[in-house]
């Protein structure tokens, strides 16, 4: 009789093991691997910033980093008065534009501005160092 309580005891435990095994998986596998729980949560609404308020960084723009190096010189982003002109030297010239970055130019102009007109084309704003819009060139 001893021998069968223990071999009852012994399955007995076995199987709540086996049980909280499979409901342990069940229930902490998504929250561990990262897949979608049950809660839900209301999705953001987005809103249009004024004309010239920048939307934010560009695709795969690091903003540490501004634009690409070419001709041994790495763009920056620019700060300050300069950064001022410049914008206001691109939106004079792209009127309802929205300006997604200032930076130095690598590529001949000493300025740019990077941004997006009101009809969704993306252009390059090409400014001098007396900040007058020397080109207006479409893509990035």
């Amino acid at each position: 009789m001893a021998i069968r309580r223990k071999t009852i005891i012994v399955a007995s435990t076995l199987g709540a093991l086996a049980a909280g095994s499979a409901f342990g998986a069940a229930v902490l596998t998504p929250a561990v691997s990262g897949a979608a729980s049950s809660s839900t949560t209301a999705p953001a609404t987005a809103t249009s910033p004024p004309s010239g308020v920048p939307a934010g960084p560009p695709r795969n723009f690091d903003p540490t980093k501004g634009g690409h190096t070419a001709n041994g010189i790495t763009e920056q982003l620019l700060t300050g008065d300069t950064a001022t002109k410049v914008r206001a030297a691109a939106l004079a010239a792209v009127p309802g534009g929205t300006i997604e970055r200032v930076e130095n130019d690598a590529e001949g102009s000493p300025y740019e501005a990077h941004m997006t007109k009101a009809d969704g084309t993306e252009v390059t704003v090409k400014v001098d160092a007396n900040f007058t819009v020397t080109s207006i060139e479409t893509g990035r």
